[in-house]
């Protein structure tokens, strides 16, 4: 059974910086595309950025290109999300993701991904 359990979500000001973490259990991280997506209150869940396997590719959603950034630690079985020049419109649930397909190609769309996070709340004070 596949396990993610995001961590790092806290109140910051504006401008400020965060690192979220996503830990993978159950299979074998190294062989999984990962997704970070976030939910803010009334809003339906955005992607924020996606890794392959083996970091080679990665991909940015519109709002977040260029102040956040997508890595991975195969050895470490985690994924992070380093998050800089925080912004108020950045306050949200965020998600890490997996699809069921090992060794896939990166996705951008929540319907393919087949594993969830519980989520970690991040807000942005102004």
């Amino acid at each position: 059974q596949v396990q993610l359990v995001e961590s790092g979500g806290t109140l910051v000001q504006a401008g400020g910086s965060l690192k979220l973490t996503c830990k993978m259990s159950g299979r074998d991280f190294t062989q999984y595309m990962m997704g970070w997506f976030r939910q803010a209150p009334g809003k339906e869940r955005e992607f924020v950025a996606a890794i392959t396997y083996i970091s080679a590719l990665t991909k940015y959603g519109d709002s977040v290109k260029g102040r956040f950034t997508i890595s991975r630690d195969n050895r470490k079985r985690t994924l992070y999300l380093q998050m800089n020049n925080l912004q108020p419109t950045d306050t949200a649930v965020y998600y890490c993701a997996a699809p069921r397909q090992t060794y896939g190609s990166i996705h951008t769309t929540a319907q393919n991904y087949d594993y969830w996070g519980q989520g970690t709340q991040v807000t942005v004070s102004s």
